[in-house]
């Protein structure tokens, strides 16, 4: 791991970096204020990490708001949306797991930056791989006595069990209700049609047989109520 890396270092990315000046006091300095296996200590380094997290913003808006959504709000709805249809469907599959890889799935982010499909520049896109499995890789380092995290890393990319699956799938419909109930023009700035759209989620979706149903159901009413969403060449 670089150790002169933080999470108010500039990340490795082509373009803007996704923490900004105001952030607090480095995992250095802090170590340097209490013991850093300390209780406290602890407490302060995961509060530092989400606080950083929650400096990541994502390229859709806030619904009813102009601001763009961060890290943190995208996890917590992920989490509510899958912990919500888990419970109305009644699916066999183990809530904590989903919760982990809710809360972890982008945590890279912290050091990588949030990179979209549709509005990230090419050379974002072709590095955004490399540098998540870096950032995952300095986190599991920075956080040693996080035993879970690693592994929940590990198995969220490999996606060896149906409740990676079902995270992966589902957080692939997420950001296209929050810009349907925006009524934002994300898609139409940025020349995406709906085929498109399609084409680019359906295999990715096809991983969940749980989401598959409601990715299904969201084109059909997207196709009549959601017309205006998408560009039209």
């Amino acid at each position: 791991m670089d150790q002169n890396r933080t999470w108010d270092s500039e990340p490795k990315r082509p373009k803007e970096s996704a923490r900004n000046s105001e952030s607090s006091a480095n995992m250095t300095s802090m170590s340097e204020q209490s013991d850093a296996n300390s209780p406290v200590a602890r407490i302060l380094k995961m509060h530092q990490l989400t606080n950083a997290f929650r400096r990541v913003q994502r390229t859709t808006k806030v619904v009813g708001e102009s601001r763009y959504e961060n890290d943190s709000e995208h996890v917590y709805q992920l989490a509510m949306l899958a912990w919500y249809i888990i419970d109305c469907d009644q699916l066999p599959l183990d809530r904590l797991l989903v919760f982990e890889y809710c809360l972890a799935h982008d945590l890279s982010e912290v050091y990588a930056g949030d990179v979209d499909p549709w509005s990230s520049d090419e050379d974002q896109k072709r590095l955004k791989a490399q540098l998540e499995t870096e950032a995952e890789h300095d986190l599991a380092q920075e956080f040693c006595e996080f035993k879970d995290l690693a592994p929940c890393f590990e198995r969220y990319h490999a996606r060896s069990d149906e409740e990676s699956t079902f995270v992966y799938a589902l957080d692939k419909i997420q950001p296209v209700i929050n810009i349907y109930l925006d009524g934002g023009d994300f898609y139409r700035a940025h020349q995406v049609t709906f085929a498109a759209w399609i084409e680019h989620n359906k295999l990715k979706v096809a991983e969940s047989k749980h989401v598959v149903p409601y990715f299904e159901a969201i084109v059909s009413f997207l196709g009549t109520e959601g017309g205006g969403l998408f560009y039209r060449p």
